[in-house]
């Protein structure tokens, strides 16, 4: 059986439409432009390069964005200075901190220094324990939420599923199963987190009905940890070395594709599958920020 691509690319591009949509709306509506602060600290290429294509999607949607550029050698202080700067900032109502930090920058104070109306990250510690309690009002993280998008726009039956979610970092594992395991439509699964010192690894992702890899270790879901027919996410994204291609690496998931997409139901590919959601999310969160900053539906 070849298991059936999740093309990521195609469903962030339905919720693009839609986006762009409800901007026109509000503009139209509520004189209202949603807009976007992303800070970058540092020149790390690949922050570089996400950090731009954050701003050429904001454009070719209509939102407003703004960038703030810092060193490096940026100090804790400094940062906080900024972002309480954009806090009270009227225009901007998304604010996002591009990581990793250097080291000198503690995440947790990064985090939670952020307004949590403005957290469209959602990794303050207020969305944090909303998004624990079921609470709607709060903002989920953007890669989280993509992959529960995905599951939803190509049908994957979640309600009394067996979720196993290999990988517990607070940025997408363990957001993933809080909003899997939630009592509400298109969730009510039975949740299982594991990570690498998890005892019985591959014996406890054969029994998903909905595997979601992110380890952050390349091909690290091999065939004989996937059952038949079960779904497969693949959140990873990491670089081989590959002296075949201009770029001299390319990218790979943490599920070996070439051979779990024969034992699939549904599969994501790296890249083409979660990253292009992320975006996507991301822009949706800071459309529903303006909404409820404004207080208009």
């Amino acid at each position: 059986m070849l298991g059936k691509l999740i093309d990521g690319k195609a469903i962030a591009e339905q919720i693009n439409s839609e986006t762009v949509a409800e901007i026109a709306r509000l503009k139209e509506q509520h004189r209202l432009t949603p807009g976007l602060a992303v800070v970058l600290v540092g020149e790390d290429p690949a922050s570089v390069a996400y950090v731009s294509m954050k701003d050429k999607m904001c454009a070719r949607l209509g939102l407003h964005s703004e960038r703030v550029n810092l060193p490096s050698s940026t100090s804790e202080g400094e940062l906080l200075a900024v972002l309480n700067d954009l806090n009270f900032k009227r225009e901007i109502h998304g604010i996002l901190v591009q990581s990793p930090l250097p080291q000198q920058i503690s995440p947790e104070v990064i985090f939670a220094a952020v307004d949590p109306s403005k957290d469209v990250d959602g990794f303050h510690p207020l969305n944090v324990g909303k998004l624990a309690l079921g609470d709607p009002t709060g903002f989920t993280p953007c890669t989280p939420g993509g992959v529960h998008e995905l599951l939803i726009r190509t049908g994957a039956k979640m309600d009394g599923a067996h979720v196993v979610v290999l990988g517990r970092s607070r940025i997408v594992g363990r957001p993933v199963s809080l909003i899997l395991s939630q009592k509400s439509a298109n969730a009510n699964a039975t949740v299982t987190i594991c990570h690498s010192r998890s005892r019985n690894l591959a014996e406890i992702c054969r029994s998903a009905d909905i595997l979601v890899a992110a380890i952050g270790a390349p091909h690290f879901v091999t065939a004989d940890m996937v059952r038949e027919g079960a779904v497969v996410v693949d959140v990873g994204i990491n670089r081989l070395e590959d002296k075949t291609v201009q770029k001299g690496y390319r990218l790979v998931g943490d599920v070996d594709f070439d051979a779990v997409v024969t034992k699939a139901s549904l599969i994501t590919p790296v890249p083409g599958g979660v990253g292009p959601m992320t975006i996507a999310m991301l822009m949706r969160n800071t459309i529903r920020a303006a909404q409820m900053r404004r207080g208009v539906a």
